[in-house]
């Protein structure tokens, strides 16, 4: 019986080690393991999720370096953006992207938004996005109807959801395929993201 502890001791210190390892060597290469890692939308591609926030000037900062990154995405890559809702101000943001993802208009706002609310310009309220949105070439009444229809709705409740399953705390943040997490904290900088991006790309495109 005291055999059996023993190894059964040691076979847990053994993995709780080669666990240490892993996350080190991860560490080191800017990345860390999402832990479970979670199903993705499409396993015949490599999931990359951007998590960020209009408001935060870090993702203002890393935007430009990730639409460079878009241009020259490989073809099996797809690309979500997935708004972070820690707070009611976030939540609201968070609202204007999902409406505009909705209406198929993302293109045509998403930098506007970002240079308005970093710019503390008002879009805040429902009235306020609807002129931003007006502005942009969409039409009042289906802003107003998607802004608050259930898919809207839909998105809103399962955003934290998402981001707390990955152990989303902090923005900008870049999931790759359910399994791998980097941000400038753990990249070393923004501009080394994209490079841990594509490594990482390159990784899970092997067994594809």
């Amino acid at each position: 019986m005291l055999k059996k502890l023993v190894g059964c001791a040691l076979c847990v210190l053994i993995l709780s080690f080669a666990q240490l390892l892993m996350a080190e060597e991860a560490s080191k290469l800017g990345y860390e393991a999402v832990s479970p890692p979670q199903p993705t939308a499409n396993p015949a591609k490599v999931e990359v999720i951007e998590f960020f926030w209009y408001g935060c000037p870090h993702c203002y900062s890393f935007e430009p370096s990730l639409k460079e990154w878009l241009k020259t995405k490989p073809e099996n890559v797809e690309f979500i953006r997935i708004p972070a809702v820690f707070n009611e101000q976030w939540g609201r943001h968070a609202k204007a992207y999902f409406t505009a993802e909705a209406l198929g208009v993302v293109d045509k706002v998403h930098a506007d938004l970002f240079d308005g609310v970093q710019a503390k310009k008002e879009l805040e309220t429902e009235d306020q996005l609807a002129k931003f949105f007006t502005e942009h070439g969409v039409k009042e009444a289906d802003f107003r109807e998607t802004y608050n229809s259930f898919m809207v709705d839909a998105k809103m409740r399962q955003a934290p959801e998402i981001a707390s399953k990955y152990g989303i705390d902090g923005v900008p943040a870049i999931i790759v395929n359910g399994k791998y997490k980097t941000a400038g904290s753990l990249a070393g900088s923004q501009e080394k993201m994209i490079d841990v991006i594509n490594e990482l790309i390159k990784k899970e495109s092997a067994g594809k």
